[in-house]
């Protein structure tokens, strides 16, 4: 036991170390090649922060755990929404003035309501990892076209003044690095969390929710609560809605291409409900119909209490079973 979790502890420490790394080379790299910075940050950035997550599905989903897989997506969005915005919201409230993330809450949701019927016959098939992929580069695309589209956007600024200045070799450098030491950090980290899983004779999709989920969100949590502080709101909000969107698109689709099956007991009746509901409760929370969004402290504390409740939740379910 105590190896397995000095094996998770190292998988996230490396894990999230090398996924800094890596999205600083891409984005560096990309900078020096004059891409926009809005185009950086929705695109690349976006990519780059779900990159463990996906890496982590990758493995789980390779190595017979699928649950953990579907775990870490669902129980991630819950976390980034419950928990890293609610602790941000309550240290500094958020004003949100993006005409692009205010169109993106929408699209998350109508993703949210996809997935919905994709999981409704209790299944996730080969058919549906098709569609999450296709929709997660017409997602892509999309974003790249506001990016382009969009130059005067609050976020284009906010975005430009946090991209890194780093010489291309040094830039190409990091993202290697940052890349191999994603993979071996990865596979290190569900390695252990399944074997925890076998030895405390929990589903891996308890482990995935949990333990997985939050680890793999401390990035976001981290790159939030700093740009709250610096007053890149649109930013601190849109690494969540992004984040989000790449959950459901890009790691849900590597259970579903590489092991398709039934849905660990529990996604439907219990998981898919609660991420549904936090991303239809921070659609109407922050979304602003007539004027700039706001996330007020209250607002924060709802969000918390929500958190603290599901993970309840989750723990009656584990020890019931």
């Amino acid at each position: 036991m105590l190896l397995n979790i000095f094996a998770i502890l190292v998988g996230f420490a490396f894990l999230i170390w090398s996924a800094d790394l890596f999205v600083n080379g891409a984005s560096a790299i990309a900078k020096n090649m004059d891409v926009s910075p809005l185009l950086i940050g929705l695109v690349i950035v976006g990519f780059g922060t779900s990159a463990p997550e996906m890496l982590v599905a990758v493995f789980a989903s390779a190595d017979g755990s699928p649950g953990l897989a579907i775990g870490n997506a669902l129980g991630s969005n819950i976390t980034n929404i419950a928990l890293v915005l609610g602790v941000t919201t309550l240290l500094v409230p958020l004003h949100v003035h993006s005409g692009i993330l205010k169109r993106e809450m929408p699209i998350l949701m109508g993703i949210m309501l996809v997935v919905l019927v994709m999981f409704i016959d209790g299944t996730l098939s080969r058919i549906d990892g098709i569609i999450l992929a296709v929709g997660l580069v017409l997602v892509m695309s999309w974003l790249g076209k506001q990016a382009l589209k969009e130059s005067t956007d609050p976020l284009s600024d906010e975005y430009e003044e946090e991209l890194p200045v780093i010489a291309t070799p040094k830039a190409s450098m990091m993202l290697i690095v940052g890349l191999l030491i994603l993979l071996g950090s990865s596979k290190l980290l569900v390695w252990g969390a399944t074997n925890i899983a076998i030895e405390l004779g929990i589903s891996d999709l308890i482990i995935g929710l949990t333990i997985v989920a939050i680890g793999t969100s401390l990035p976001e949590l981290a790159a939030t609560i700093m740009s709250a502080y610096k007053k890149e709101h649109d930013i601190a909000l849109g690494n969540i809605i992004g984040s989000n969107i790449f959950n459901m698109l890009g790691v849900l689709a590597f259970p579903a291409l590489i092991a398709p099956g039934a849905l660990p007991e529990g996604v439907l009746e219990r998981d898919l409900p609660w991420t549904i509901g936090l991303t239809l409760l921070l659609f109407i929370l922050a979304y602003g119909f007539k004027s700039a969004g706001y996330l007020s402290r209250f607002k924060g504390a709802i969000f918390l209490s929500c958190f603290i409740v599901y993970e309840v939740v989750l723990y009656l379910s584990a020890t019931a079973s």
